[in-house]
């Protein structure tokens, strides 16, 4: 066994990953997309998916003493090195649910849970533009939050009724190679930011 400082220095090097869907339904293909990267996550790195469904509406009168599942969700995402968004595409826009986890980390803004954090955005949609406006909506956003978003590859999945089956297992390979690449590269990008910004 490694000594104790091998170790920590071992455990630096993991990339941990915070996943979210913007989409609550059961058998959500955004869903099905991040438990998909979560099994293409190369070696020494980790996804977790963070569940938004039981955040509250966000309401600025309760920032000074949030709801337990506030203080859960914002706690994950700031032990994340790196945010890996699945959103779905509504009316020409991200969902009301992710935006509304959004919101919570954001607040105050002195202690928000995104600042510095790298992110990739993917979604799927059984259109055919693979939610492409929401996510630019949502790169958008990133300014405002300070985050590193990864510019590319883009995945947008689109058509995506015939690219997951029944089960939510995706079946098409060629998505599956993009989002593995995807992740991959969000791995990458994390890792030269973790030495651009090293003490």
């Amino acid at each position: 066994m490694g000594s104790p400082d091998a170790i920590i220095g071992l455990m630096d090097d993991i990339v941990r990953i915070a996943g979210i869907a913007g989409s609550l339904r059961k058998r959500s293909y955004n869903r099905a997309a991040l438990l998909a990267a979560k099994n293409l996550a190369p070696a020494g790195a980790v996804i977790e998916v963070v569940e938004i469904g039981t955040l509250p509406l966000f309401n600025d009168d309760l920032a000074s003493a949030p709801p337990p599942a506030v203080t859960e969700f914002r706690r994950a995402i700031g032990g994340a090195d790196a945010i890996l968004f699945s959103t779905p595409e509504y009316n020409y826009s991200i969902s009301g649910v992710l935006k509304n986890a959004i919101d919570w980390g954001s607040r105050p803004p002195a202690e928000s849970v995104w600042a510095r954090k790298p992110a990739a955005i993917m979604g799927a949609s059984g259109g055919l533009l693979g939610t492409a406006r929401a996510q630019y909506h949502l790169r958008q956003m990133f300014v405002f939050l300070d985050m590193y978003p990864l510019n590319r590859p883009e995945v947008m999945i689109a058509s995506a009724g015939k690219k997951f089956d029944a089960q939510g297992s995706l079946t098409d390979d060629d998505t599956r190679r993009r989002i593995g690449e995807l992740v991959q590269a969000l791995v990458t990008w994390t890792k030269q930011l973790r030495r651009a910004f090293a003490p």
